[in-house]
Order: structure tokens, then C-alpha cells, then sequence
């Protein structure tokens, strides 16, 4: 079923529903209206009749009006039914019934009323008064039949009116679905034409500030979240193709030169498998770099509390490893904080501080780490960055002009200020005062200053 027919089916829906009730209501309405004015007119004659015209006509086609005995005899005599009902109130076991009765095909409205012992009523048989020593019941009666055979013309009309709105409900839900849903087609076709062509600078009009104006600037927003992912996609392959031609082009070399191992020394031989080996190294981790890169903003694992001083501690553990074989001395000062985080990517970011730190310090030199309160600074005396490569230092293969020489992908600032901000925080750089090499600080929201 399509969103179109949908709503027709809704519109139509709540308009038989409304025509139903409407109808339903009207009709009560009427009945009751009716059958309260014919009760109403029985109450009255009960309430001034004392049975003088007990010897009047008895042809009930109209109004009338008879006293009934406890055995069941009536005065005067008809031949309106008596049944248990009728009894019951002349016995008195029930004081007062109005109900509607058929009689020979005719609908008459009923109304019996019991009177006690000893009433005095007007004698049949002449002028006078007479008491009727048992309990009986006075019947007051009249005819309704037109009354409903109106009634039976009202839902003959309200069926016609009833099929005549359903009729114009369903004409109306057709042009309201159109009208309604002609803009929606509109959004939907451009959408349809944006992902036929593939061209994800296209963007459609916006419109107002209504729903459909909303689902406009949302696809907008879509556009261009998708197109800046396509850009960041295009670049990341053209600056890892260019990374990964540097290093290939000197394995193949080397390879050549490896060929003609016979003509080589030992010293020269030696010093070739050594080239080859760290170039291999260097594709290793560049090509780990990329894959923490393609992680994107949001890695797998769980979220958790995590104990900053202790990550940074055991990031520092590993980082002394390689410090010590550049005499590079690092010192730590943590207190205890709280943030939360996946330990596996927030020990990667602190690393690679840390091993930056320990490539750009020279021999003698020191890193000094603090941690506290969700603020990890890493600082080292080494030759520090410029202020005019500071915007770029995490941009992603950037490598400032001194640096180029040295090992690496230029990808490890990146996957910091990536893991950063995923876990919401900041990362900034600038120059250790005391030290006078960078100094890094990631800030991150520390759970017991929450």
C-alpha cells in the first residue's frame, strides 16, 4: 500500500467514523426526543386521571386508559394484553413500569402505575365513588406508531446521507492526498535525481521552516556530511598513495642492488638488509596508522571509567624502553582522575605523544608528563614546533620541514586529535616554558569534577 493510498485510507476512515457517529447521534437524538414527549404526555394523564372514564371507548387505536386487578380482570374490559408485567405491578410487587409494547402489528408506548388497597375511584356503573379493596394497577397507553415509522424514515434518510459523505470523504481525501503529498514527491524526485547522478555538491532547495523545509535542510546537511566524507576519503588515498611510493620505490631499489649481492661487501650488504628492514618497519606502521585512521570518529568497545594516571603510567612504562636508548630521561607526575573512554584508543594517544616526544628530544634530554584532574601534557626539550606549523601539526601526513628526514607516517598527531575528539575533549600545542621544546596537552572531562 503505498503513503498515497495511506492517507486517503485515513482521511476516508475518520470521515465514515465522524458520518457514523453524527448519524448514530442524530438518530438517538430524535428517538429519544420522541419517546420522551410521548412519556411525558402518559406521566401527566397518570398524575390528573382518577379513572372517571373507566365506561369510555375501548378502541385503543389512540390514547386510553383501564385499571387492572390483581387477578388480572380490567376495567372497562379490552383487549389489550395483560402479562406478567402488567400483574406484577398489580400486585403490587413493582410500583411503576413505562415500556413500548406490540399490539395486533402496532407499536404502543405503555406506562402501568400501581395503586395500593382501598383506592377510591369513580364508579363505571354510575355517579359516585367506589374503593377497590385489592391492590391493582392503572394502565395509561398510546400509539407510536407513526412515531416510528418516522424513525424508520430517519435512518432510511441518514443511510443516504451517510453514503453520500463517504462518497464525498473519499472525493475529498483523493485531492487532500494530493495536494498534501505533491510537495513530498517533489523532495522525494530531487533525492531521487541527487543519488542518480551521484554528485554530492548538488543541494535542493530548503523551502520554509514547516516539516518538509526541516527534511530538506536535513538532507542538506546529509549532502554535505557525505561529500566532506568523500573529500576526506579522496585525500586520505592520494596523501597514503604518495606516502607509500617513498618507501616502495627504496625497497624496490634495494631489491635491485640486492640482486647483485655478490658483488657486494659484507659492510655493504649488511647496511642494505638494514635499509630494507626499517623501510618494511615504516610500511608496517604507516599502514597501522591508516587502519586507526579508518576507524573514522567512533571505534569499537565499550565506553568505560577509566583511571587517566594509571593509562599514563603504563604508557610511560613502554615509552622508557625507547628513551633509554637515546639517554632521553622522562619524568612523571600524576594524580589520581577519572574519565570516560576506551582504554585501548586513549593509551594510543598518550603513545603517540610520548613517541613523538622521544624522536623530536635529543640525546640527554628530558619529557616531562603530568596528569591530573582529566588533563594529560607531555613536554620536551627538544627543538619544538614553529608557531606558524602549529594549525597543521595535526592535519594528516604533515611533517614540518625538519622533520621530514626523520622516520614516521606523519599520521600519529592525527590519530590523536582524532582520538581526542571522540572522547569529547581538546588537544593543543605550544612551547614548554621551562623546557623550551612542544609542549602537548589533551584536556578530557574528568568525571569527579562532574
Amino acid at each position: 500500500m503505498t503513503f498515497r493510498t495511506r492517507v486517503i485510507a485515513a482521511t476516508v476512515g475518520v470521515a465514515a467514523l465522524a458520518v457514523v457517529l453524527a448519524c448514530f447521534a442524530s438518530f438517538l437524538t430524535t428517538r429519544n426526543a420522541l419517546i420522551n414527549s410521548v412519556d411525558q404526555s402518559l406521566e401527566q394523564a397518570s398524575h390528573a386521571s382518577n379513572l372517571r372514564h373507566l365506561d369510555g371507548d375501548t378502541d385503543f387505536t389512540g390514547s386510553f386508559f383501564e385499571l387492572v386487578l390483581a387477578d388480572g380482570q380490567t376495567t372497562p374490559t379490552s383487549n389489550i394484553p395483560i402479562d406478567k408485567t402488567i400483574r406484577s405491578v398489580a400486585n403490587g410487587e413493582v410500583q411503576q413500569v413505562i415500556r413500548t409494547v406490540v399490539i395486533s402489528g402496532e407499536s404502543y408506548r405503555e406506562l402501568i402505575v400501581a395503586l395500593p388497597a382501598n383506592s377510591t375511584m369513580s364508579c363505571p356503573t354510575g355517579p359516585g365513588l367506589c374503593v377497590v379493596p385489592t391492590t391493582s394497577a392503572q394502565l395509561f397507553i398510546v400509539n407510536i406508531q407513526g412515531q416510528v415509522n418516522e424513525l424508520v424514515h430517519l435512518v432510511d434518510t441518514l443511510l443516504v446521507v451517510a453514503a453520500a459523505g463517504l462518497l464525498l470523504a473519499l472525493g475529498l481525501g483523493i485531492i487532500i492526498a494530493r495536494t498534501a503529498l505533491r510537495p513530498l514527491e517533489e523532495v522525494t524526485n530531487e533525492i531521487e535525481e541527487v543519488a542518480e547522478i551521484n554528485d554530492m555538491r548538488h543541494r535542493i532547495a530548503e523551502g520554509g521552516s514547516d516539516e518538509l523545509g526541516r527534511l530538506r535542510k536535513v538532507f542538506n546537511s546529509l549532502l554535505a556530511s557525505v561529500e566532506s566524507s568523500q573529500n576526506l576519503q579522496r585525500q586520505l588515498v592520494v596523501d597514503a598513495s604518495h606516502e607509500l611510493r617513498t618507501p616502495l620505490t627504496s625497497l624496490r631499489t634495494n631489491a635491485q642492488v640486492l640482486s647483485r649481492a655478490d658483488e657486494l661487501g659484507s659492510d655493504d650488504l649488511h647496511q642494505l638488509t638494514d635499509d630494507m628492514v626499517a623501510q618494511v618497519d615504516e610500511l608496517a606502521a604507516l599502514v597501522t596508522d591508516l587502519g586507526e585512521l579508518a576507524r573514522g570518529e567512533r571505534s569499537e568497545g565499550a565506553v568505560e571509567s577509566l583511571r587517566l594516571d594509571e593509562c599514563v603510567d603504563e604508557c610511560v612504562d613502554t615509552a622508557r624502553t625507547h628513551a633509554r636508548i637515546k639517554d632521553v630521561a622522562i619524568d612523571v607526575h600524576t594524580e589520581p582522575s577519572t574519565v570516560l573512554g576506551r582504554r585501548d584508543r586513549l593509551e594510543r594517544a598518550i603513545s603517540n605523544l610520548l613517541t613523538n616526544a622521544v624522536k623530536f628530544t635529543p640525546s640527554g634530554g628530558t619529557i616531562v608528563v603530568t596528569s591530573n584532574a582529566g588533563t594529560v601534557t607531555v613536554s620536551d626539550s627538544g627543538p619544538g614546533i614553529a608557531e606558524a606549523d602549529r594549525p597543521f601539526v595535526f592535519d594528516r601526513f604533515w611533517r614540518s620541514a625538519s622533520a621530514r628526514a626523520l622516520p614516521g607516517s606523519g599520521l600519529g598527531l592525527s590519530i590523536v586529535a582524532q582520538v581526542v575528539a571522540e572522547l569529547q575533549g581538546t588537544v593543543t600545542v605550544d612551547s614548554d616554558p621551562a623546557l623550551g621544546g612542544a609542549r602537548f596537552t589533551i584536556s578530557l572531562a574528568n568525571q569527579e569534577g562532574n
